[in-house]
């Protein structure tokens, strides 16, 4: 934290999985660090939308040091750490983990160490967007249908089919099937 800046903070953020877990050890990690504000949520790791986090982040001014017990506490992958850190410095604060000495973006190893999570960052994204592709192909061999299931059987399908070439007009049948206008207008004989 910079010592010439009087109107930086300390931050923390504290966080547990479960209900049945407790915050007071990384509370008081945080208080004796001089964390004059923690932010704290009983919430999954895996969530993206964990809402003290996302107010963490709106607060953050420059100059500000958001300080957590061990890394896991922020995030669960790689990809989500670099994207959170990055939010912080981008916002002109810092990072820094209790436990990790090396997580600590105000220093030159500390920016070192973020420059290598965000290659890990993206090469966890292409390893997962890879996975799922190679999901999505397996999928479609065995004859999968990809997408949302259709809102109409297939006889259903072959009726509307045969509504439309004697006349109807798509506003009807959908009307008759409760569908959407462009659920009919898709259907191919």
């Amino acid at each position: 934290m910079t010592e010439t800046d009087p109107k930086a903070r300390r931050l923390g953020y504290a966080r547990v999985s479960t209900y049945g877990q407790t915050l007071d050890t990384q509370l008081d990690q945080l208080r004796k660090a001089g964390c004059e504000r923690i932010y704290r949520e009983k919430a999954s790791g895996a969530r993206a939308e964990r809402r003290e986090l996302q107010k963490l982040l709106k607060d953050l001014a420059r100059g500000d040091e958001v300080a957590v017990t061990r890394i896991d506490r922020l995030a669960r992958s790689a990809f989500d750490l670099f994207a959170i850190v990055k939010r912080i410095v981008d916002a002109g604060a810092h990072f820094r983990s209790l436990a990790e000495p090396w997580a600590d973006t105000s220093t030159s190893t500390g920016r070192l160490m973020l420059a290598v999570l965000g290659g890990l960052a993206d090469v966890e994204r292409d390893l997962i967007r890879t996975r799922t592709s190679e999901g999505r192909a397996r999928a479609v061999a065995r004859g999968q249908r990809m997408g949302r299931p259709c809102k109409l059987t297939p006889k259903q399908q072959r009726d509307a089919l045969d509504m439309r070439a004697a006349g109807a007009t798509l506003d009807e049948i959908a009307k008759y099937y409760n569908v959407a206008r462009a659920t009919i207008s898709r259907l191919r004989g």
